[in-house]
């Protein structure tokens, strides 16, 4: 019986979490995102549109981004060659709440907690940058796999780290660990 009680325990906290931060997202993009007849992204998306531009910029592509006009994404160009958009799910910020919820669910000490939570989510964030830039330079080099490397190499690296990082919180710093 107390088993039972540990898992719904688990999925209350989980599922409490997401549905919380889901609910602070979704008033964050209606408030800051516009799908009528004038597009333009949250300021997020933005930032991780133009991150991304200045990564490629540093490593010696020549890459632009501009508000798509005919729908809520920022063009990523690489040399003059529009060949990616970065749409509101391409900010991480739904893995983040997902690894928040996960974390929140098996939480520590709320400094430990806390501490996680922000170095995690700055690791996704980062790890999100750069696999946008990549799949940016596949794209532009390699056209032809771009269901490939979008669908399927692309997504495995971002949730690949966001499991590990919950397995490290498992294994390391969670207070469910036997």
């Amino acid at each position: 019986m107390k088993s039972n009680k540990i898992v719904i325990i688990f999925l209350i906290k989980f599922f409490g979490t997401y549905a919380l931060l889901f609910f602070i997202y979704n008033s964050y993009l209606s408030n800051n995102q516009k799908t009528e007849t004038i597009f333009s992204c949250a300021p997020i998306t933005k930032t991780v549109a133009n991150q991304s531009k200045e990564v490629l910029n540093f490593i010696g592509y020549k890459t632009e981004i501009e508000q798509h006009s005919k729908e809520v994404s920022m063009k990523l160009i690489i040399n003059d060659t529009y060949v990616a958009r970065v749409i509101e799910g391409c900010n991480a910020i739904s893995i983040m709440i997902l690894f928040i919820s996960f974390i929140v669910a098996f939480a520590n000490k709320f400094s430990i907690t806390l501490l996680y939570i922000v170095v995690g989510s700055l690791i996704i964030y980062f790890t999100n940058i750069l696999r946008i830039s990549i799949i940016a330079i596949a794209l532009y080099k390699y056209p032809s796999y771009e269901n490939l490397l979008h669908n399927i190499i692309f997504p495995s690296i971002i949730y690949g780290i966001t499991f590990l990082l919950w397995f490290i919180w498992v294994r390391k710093f969670s207070m469910k660990k036997k």
